[in-house]
């Protein structure tokens, strides 16, 4: 049984990139998550902060374990545990150069084609404020 990494309750699979977002299914890409820390107000489907914090890990942690700038399909296959199969689905549209696929595409496709950075969490926190901002002053109209 599968257990929540923040409580020890019972868990789901949570995609770290959503399947809607492009995500597929290899171990970096899940946290085990219960239903309040998986859908909850404080979990990453209503919490942006916390969903780009995890996007950022796990993008980090494939920055560390691919480690040369050009990749075999059979090397990604063995590094990230991903069938040789959806490898080759989700690079077709990539360039294959003589010694394998560029890190790079192969991490901006495993994100769900994006890049994250610490601005990404500026850009939410900015955002964040200028909607309360917003709310706010629509309220004191209303009054």
């Amino acid at each position: 049984m599968l257990k929540c990494e923040v409580c020890g309750k019972p868990a789901d699979k949570h995609h770290i990139v959503y399947k809607s977002q492009g995500g597929i299914e290899f171990q970096l890409n899940f946290r085990y998550l219960c239903s309040c820390h998986h859908r909850g107000d404080t979990g990453p489907h209503k919490n942006r902060k916390l969903d780009l914090e995890y996007k950022l890990n796990m993008q980090s942690q494939l920055e560390k374990i691919l480690i040369k700038e050009f990749y075999l399909i059979e090397e990604l296959e063995a590094l990230l545990n991903i069938n040789k199969g959806v490898i080759k689905r989700i690079l077709k549209k990539y360039k294959l150069y003589d010694n394998g696929y560029k890190k790079s595409d192969i991490i901006f496709r495993l994100m769900g084609l994006k890049k994250y950075d610490e601005q990404s969490f500026l850009g939410n926190e900015d955002l964040k404020e200028k909607s309360n901002t917003f709310d706010s002053n629509i309220k004191s109209k209303k009054l």
